[in-house]
């Protein structure tokens, strides 16, 4: 008998600091909703399954904030409008309300529940100026006060909803909500945020879950000991000003991390996942020489760090042996193991699996670990990592992922030849055999540091917490070596502030890669944590401070370009396989206020395909392959900003469409119709021909565009969500161009 194979399962769960050191408020209310609607079902539902061994990874300072919520004494912006009683709100309350209360899933959060989908039907599905003021005047004190509790309602998780008996009476309710049954919704709220920390625990000295850890305030650990290793990946990046290499900040972050897991849960861990699965050499020596046993990150470290490509087949399965292995790393007497994640593996749950039936994903998923399996004389050596965010996802999944993990756990604790374990549990029975002398330094994301150094953005957030660290060192050492109690406590305050300002958080949002509705404000939370180090040493802070990092309009390019010259059929269907073949790829990825997908409302296109002839712009738009066919009237509004200003307004309903060109001349303000655009089809897809010359786009020119789909009920889009599209027309010489590639 071969035994069975390892599955280990780290689901990461972590969200920004999201309260203010000036007010001390949160700013933002996703660390209580996620924990009402995923920390606590995310473990809970292992209860139903004792076989099904996994980790959970909890950053300290996710900690620390639903222990905060789970007192009853933080607020945030969202819960002091929620407890507002509804006859009693504001203008700017009401407001707030209105634009803020509908962040939700449209298809699986907030469609099923008929009040709640009548509610934004009545406001509008923009959210825009003109609807949130129609809403104003049309909104009265029962809307609202339904609003208030169904936003917080829908942030429950199905399974609580339907087990707890005030609950499950709201949501049969529906509408006409009381004062007091908003105020006991809102207190409920505190009850589960309250039951996180222990279920944890409690399933931890069972055995069923193992926690890990992080670097307290989840910062970049390689990148604060020492900047210039962003290089090796990436060896024409342009760094900060100022090289940072302050190990001893790394240190300081996993020291706190660890010491908060002590008081938390009684023992130390025992497991670390690095912030962004970023790790490095010198990172993997102080992770070991702080007590660290494992640590983990992503196959495309391995592959890079052994020089060695990891193949797999057409539809993604793994072909080798040595990613399903633990590796050493050993110095001077003592090591700590690192783990390699399955990449595809962890993304068909975390980006494909929402779209597809719970029981087909869940075969699919089971199928590629028996491909796995089947790779190995003895599985039972071996372990699949699968490794990816633990909360985000299941908004866009029907019933919040219950289904599908339900799906998923069954067929593995009845296989013969799966086994879920924790990564402790793994290695306890299996020590690595294979070492490694060092380690390539990067992250889960493309193998290096690019979303968080490198950018103009970036690269001043950095410079601005190099210049606050020199000026707290400075004020350290003038007070020598025996500072008084209350400048201890001062100086263990800017620390802290600091430490805030190293997280990876801010930097997200810095640069082109990321953007949201609320980029600027974290943009204000991240100066916030800077200005307090030089506010609490009591130095001015620079000027420079009062003024926004992100302050250029963002660009960003398609996710894959074209390989040659297309020559699509324009007749709305895929004719063959190869007329988009060499096609460019727009993907629309949805970035939320917390980095979850809050803005995924549904939605109705799924990606953009686009190439040239040399004549002409193609464009393919494909539908959510759930909506299609699609026999609903909706519209897409191309806007070309640059060489020239043009407008392509067009309406699908089916297989019937069309669109109209606008200009904008230099001379006037308002558009100008030029006349239809002869190329368009509709049927399982939507493709457009449009003529470069029309654009006034010539060989080599670079466009500037973006893309707004308006689907109804189904919300509006905009590609990308901030900022422009950046595409490049071919030049003369594209063909030879591609052909040497």
């Amino acid at each position: 008998m071969k035994g069975t194979l390892n599955i280990a399962f780290v689901w990461h769960m972590h969200q920004p600091l999201y309260k203010d050191p000036s007010s001390g408020e949160y700013t933002m209310p996703w660390v209580l909703l996620h924990a009402t609607k995923d920390y606590l079902d995310m473990v809970s539902i292992l209860e139903e399954f004792p076989d099904i061994h996994q980790t959970i990874n909890l950053v300290p300072c996710l900690i620390d904030q639903i222990k905060d919520y789970a007192s009853g004494k933080a607020r945030d912006a969202f819960r002091n409008v929620a407890m507002r009683p509804a006859e009693e709100l504001k203008r700017g309350e009401k407001r707030f309300l209105l634009k803020n209360f509908f962040h939700a899933n449209r298809e699986t959060m907030i469609r099923p529940i008929e009040r709640y989908r009548g509610l934004l039907n009545k406001r509008g599905a923009t959210g825009g100026e003109d609807e949130l003021n129609g809403a104003l005047r049309s909104f009265n004190a029962g809307d609202y006060r339904d609003l208030q509790v169904l936003f917080n309602l829908v942030w429950i998780d199905p399974v609580l909803r339907e087990r707890d008996a005030f609950l499950k009476g709201l949501v049969r309710k529906g509408r006409g909500f009381t004062e007091k049954e908003k105020a006991r919704l809102l207190e409920k709220q505190i009850e589960i945020a309250g039951a996180v920390i222990p279920k944890h625990a409690e399933l931890q000295e069972r055995g069923i879950i193992e926690v890990s850890t992080s670097p307290y305030y989840h910062p970049i650990m390689p990148l604060l000991y020492d900047s210039e290793v962003a290089r090796v990946s990436m060896p024409g990046i342009t760094l900060p000003l100022e090289r940072f290499n302050f190990p001893e900040d790394a240190v300081g972050q996993m020291r706190r991390g660890i010491e908060l897991y002590k008081k938390t849960f009684g023992r130390p861990p025992r497991g670390v996942w690095p912030s962004e699965g970023s790790l490095s050499t010198e990172i993997l020596q102080i992770l070991r020489d702080e007590g660290m046993e494992w640590t983990a990150t992503d196959e495309e470290i391995l592959t890079n760090t052994l020089r060695r490509p990891l193949r797999r087949d057409s539809s993604g399965n793994c072909l080798d042996a040595f990613l399903y292995k633990p590796y050493a790393f050993e110095k001077e007497g003592s090591r700590i193991t690192v783990l390699f994640r399955d990449h595809v593996l962890s993304d068909l749950i975390g980006f494909d699996y929402a779209k597809m039936d719970p029981g087909e994903a869940a075969d699919d998923f089971v199928r590629r670990l028996l491909n796995i399996y089947g790779l190995f004389e003895r599985p039972a050596d071996h372990v699949v990592n699968v490794i990816l965010d633990g909360e985000n996802a299941w908004e866009c999944y029907a019933n919040d992922g219950r289904d599908f993990l339900l799906a998923l756990y069954g067929k593995i604790s009845r296989s013969r030849h799966l086994k879920c374990v924790t990564v402790s549990e793994y290695l306890s029975g299996n020590p690595p055999a294979e070492k490694i002398s060092g380690l390539y330094p990067g992250s889960w994301i493309n193998h290096n540091f690019k979303i968080w150094i490198g950018h103009p953005e970036d690269n001043t957030a950095w410079d601005y917490i190099y210049g606050a660290r020199k000026a707290l060192v400075e004020h350290a050492e003038g007070l020598g070596p025996e500072p008084g109690p209350g400048e201890k406590d001062a100086l263990a305050e800017a620390w802290d502030a600091l430490y805030a300002a190293e997280g990876s958080d801010w930097f997200w949002w810095y640069g082109e890669e990321h953007s949201s509705t609320s980029d600027e404000h974290f943009d204000t939370l991240f100066r916030e944590h800077v200005r307090k180090v030089y506010s609490v040493i009591k130095r001015e802070p620079p000027v420079s401070l009062d003024i926004p990092i992100i302050t250029e309009e963002k660009v960003f390019s398609p996710s894959s370009l074209p390989g040659a010259y297309l020559k699509p059929v324009i007749d709305g269907e895929i004719t063959n396989y190869f007329e988009w073949m060499a096609a460019g790829r727009i993907q629309y990825t949805y970035f939320g206020t917390a980095m979850h997908r809050e803005a995924a409302d549904g939605g109705l296109v799924e990606g953009i395909s686009y190439g040239f002839s040399p004549e002409e712009l193609f464009l393919r738009l494909d539908y959510i392959h759930t909506r299609a066919p699609f026999e609903k009237e909706w519209s897409f509004t191309l806007t070309f900003i640059h060489p020239a200003k043009v407008k392509i307004k067009g309406i699908v309903k089916g297989k019937k469409s069309g669109a109209v060109v606008f200009e904008k001349p230099s001379d006037r303000e308002e558009w100008v119709e030029t006349g239809p655009v002869e190329r368009i089809a509709s049927d399982t897809v939507v493709e457009v021909a449009l003529p470069l010359k029309a654009l006034g786009v010539r060989p080599a020119d670079e466009m500037r565009l973006y893309i707004t789909i308006d689907a109804g009920v189904l919300g509006v889009e905009r590609w990308p969500m901030k900022g422009s599209l950046r595409i490049e027309a071919p030049g003369a010489d594209f063909e030879q161009e591609q052909w040497m590639v």
